[in-house]
């Protein structure tokens, strides 16, 4: 069997141990300085429209450079990353993000710091596509689902650290030093990650294989493990496995992005980005809107925050739902049946008259959202590409997701102003559906299956589907 194949077979049959932990903490690390800074907006924003420094309109474009920034640091970070490497992709865009947000806490004007919001955009977006992809190409396959949606729950924590600092901080020293924070937060994580290995698997896919198996030694030094055991464990799970190399390495290590859309991929590449846009849409019409829509129905301010709280501690609810069943129930079906409950719950809302009944149902909705965030962004996208194309394919649809979320604020604001919040019930509930359907029909399963079992199986397809096609000709 290749070289290729057994550093796969080696770092799946790698025990769990501190070096994992390790891993998931310089990645979670970067990845939540990332979200924390997202979070900031909402109290920057406020402070500079309070001291005049901003309007409503400039904030909108603070907002909407954000976004346009992350959709190109998504489509970079795939590029850069399956050319030269995740640690280096890493650390580029981490150190991109450190500096302009610094640059940012000293912007003389709002117009400066709105530019430095669109540097910053790129390192955040890129950020996402890397940590979730590299993280799922160094976990052993048992844990790789779990891992995820550990790291998604870490990284949603930052909500309430951003909140609560916000909270302590701006009122009395000003919203600059919430850059400070992240932007030093952000430097000290990218001078811990200089020591990070990089990825055995993606050396691999480039050929240089004996850097891969050096690496991998150094991993299984460090699990208590003996290379040569090791070794010889690969070697008989290739042979039990029965697969042959070929079958191992259907992609060659010059793949192009136009492979996203051959014949053995494109089934994966529509997948990938309906889950993404799904998220995105469903997140952002409920999760980003739910205050208002309370307001609307006649809640009060106070109260409407108040229920909104409540509604949102389902986030965390949801996570640790999506930890236990990651590895059981399997991301490909666990996207299915959450985004059938999900529905379940959405028809449900707008019948709710009462208080209780509401924040119930709004705390089972954000639940599911947070179980399919888990699933889909944090674990199954990276799963589906093979490693050559792995961020590619994951830049891909991170790039098509955030480019909707642009959009998705307007149609959400569409449907209310014409149905009310049944017609932005009835968006999330066809959103889902449709997810549900596609996943359900092209949707691969990655539960407790190698990255390199995963990727063979395109290449099967393929062959099955033009065996068909010559027979057909031949009839």
């Amino acid at each position: 069997m290749r070289d290729s194949s057994m550093i796969g077979l080696r770092l799946d049959g790698l025990p769990l141990s501190g070096f994992h932990w390790r891993l998931l903490g310089l990645i979670a690390a970067g990845m939540y300085f990332d979200s924390f800074d997202i979070y900031i907006a909402g109290t920057v924003l406020a402070a500079l429209i309070h001291s005049g420094e901003s309007t409503l309109k400039l904030n909108a474009t603070f907002v909407s450079v954000t976004f346009i920034g992350m959709m190109a640091g998504a489509w970079l970070s795939g590029l850069l990353g399956d050319r030269f490497g995740r640690r280096f992709s890493y650390q580029i865009n981490l150190g991109i993000y450190g500096f302009a947000s610094i640059a940012a806490a000293l912007a003389p004007s709002i117009y400066w710091l709105i530019f430095f919001r669109l540097v910053m955009g790129l390192g955040m977006g890129a950020e996402i596509v890397v940590g979730y992809a590299t993280l799922s190409e160094f976990i052993p396959a048992a844990w790789r689902g779990r891992f995820g949606t550990i790291l998604n729950l870490i990284i949603n924590t930052s909500l309430f650290l951003s909140t609560f600092l916000g909270w302590l901080i701006v009122p009395r020293y000003g919203w600059r030093w919430m850059f400070v924070i992240a932007g030093c937060g952000a430097l000290v994580v990218w001078f811990l990650r200089k020591s990070m290995l990089e990825s055995p698997r993606w050396l691999a896919s480039r050929g240089r294989t004996d850097e891969a198996g050096q690496i991998v030694a150094r991993i299984e030094t460090a699990c208590g493990v003996d290379p040569a055991v090791s070794i010889e464990a690969a070697r008989v799970a290739a042979r039990q496995a029965g697969r042959d190399a070929a079958q191992s390495a259907a992609v060659p290590t010059n793949a192009r992005i136009s492979e996203l859309f051959s014949r053995r991929l494109l089934t994966r590449t529509i997948t990938a980005i309906t889950v993404l846009v799904a998220l995105f849409i469903v997140n952002y019409a409920f999760v980003s809107w739910i205050p208002t829509f309370l307001v609307k129905q006649g809640h009060s301010i106070s109260s409407s925050l108040g229920l909104t709280a409540v509604m949102f501690a389902g986030g965390p609810v949801g996570s640790l739902i999506a930890f236990m069943l990651a590895e059981r129930v399997g991301r490909k079906w666990g996207i299915v049946v959450f985004s059938l409950v999900g529905v379940a719950f959405g028809v449900a809302y707008p019948f709710a008259q009462a208080a209780a009944t509401i924040t119930l149902l709004g705390f089972a909705i954000t639940a599911c959202i947070y179980v399919l965030s888990s699933f889909s962004v944090a674990s199954y996208v990276p799963e589906l590409f093979p490693t050559e194309l792995r961020l590619r394919g994951s830049g891909l649809a991170n790039t098509v997701g955030r480019a909707v979320s642009i959009v998705v604020p307007y149609g959400v604001a569409a449907a209310f102003a014409g149905f009310g919040i049944t017609g932005v019930i009835t968006l999330i509930v066809g959103t889902l559906l449709l997810q549900a359907l596609i996943v359900g029909v092209l949707g691969a399963e990655t539960k407790n299956r190698s990255l390199e079992a995963i990727a063979a199986e395109t290449g099967d397809a393929a062959r099955d589907a033009d065996q068909q096609a010559a027979a057909a000709v031949g009839r």
